[in-house]
């Protein structure tokens, strides 16, 4: 299991005493909330042995360093909040979203957001990427399927 110091004791002897009692990373109060989930991405990937921090699925390709994202090797020219959005469901394949973590996730704590900005933004994936991309959930939220579904009836 990962840990991960989040503290405002900023001094070196304080930083060295909580890496060496066993913490993988160590982040000093006041930080960001971009790099605080940066952060928490890292020690994912080196839990599961990933050096990369590229992630591919169903044909998609998404690089967060250089924030670019590709399907089927065409490039996709995607929003700042499409590219978040489309990192949190990527990161988690399988995984339900409500509509709510996912305004946390994408716009954070001390944002005005548009009721209906999530659906906005999951339509506007579908769009330049395919229909099939993000499936809805009723009444809980949304899932990207890390393999496609059979669709329904």
């Amino acid at each position: 299991m990962p840990v991960l110091v989040l503290t405002a004791r900023d001094a070196v002897d304080d930083r060295i005493a909580g890496l060496d009692a066993g913490a993988d990373d160590y982040l000093v109060k006041p930080f960001e909330v971009a790099e605080l989930k940066a952060r928490l991405r890292a020690l994912l990937r080196r839990s599961q042995g990933q050096a990369s921090s590229v992630m591919e699925c169903r044909g998609i390709r998404l690089d967060p360093a250089s924030r670019q994202v590709s399907y089927h090797g065409e490039d996709v020219v995607l929003s700042r909040r499409e590219f978040a959005l489309l990192q949190e469901l990527m990161s988690h394949p399988g995984r339900v979203f409500t509509r709510d973590t996912l305004t946390r996730l994408v716009y954070g704590w001390d944002e005005e957001v548009e009721s209906n900005a999530i659906e906005v933004h999951v339509h506007h994936l579908r769009r330049k990427l395919f229909s099939g991309l993000i499936r809805t959930v009723r009444g809980i939220g949304y899932v990207m399927d890390p393999t496609p579904r059979e669709i329904e009836a």
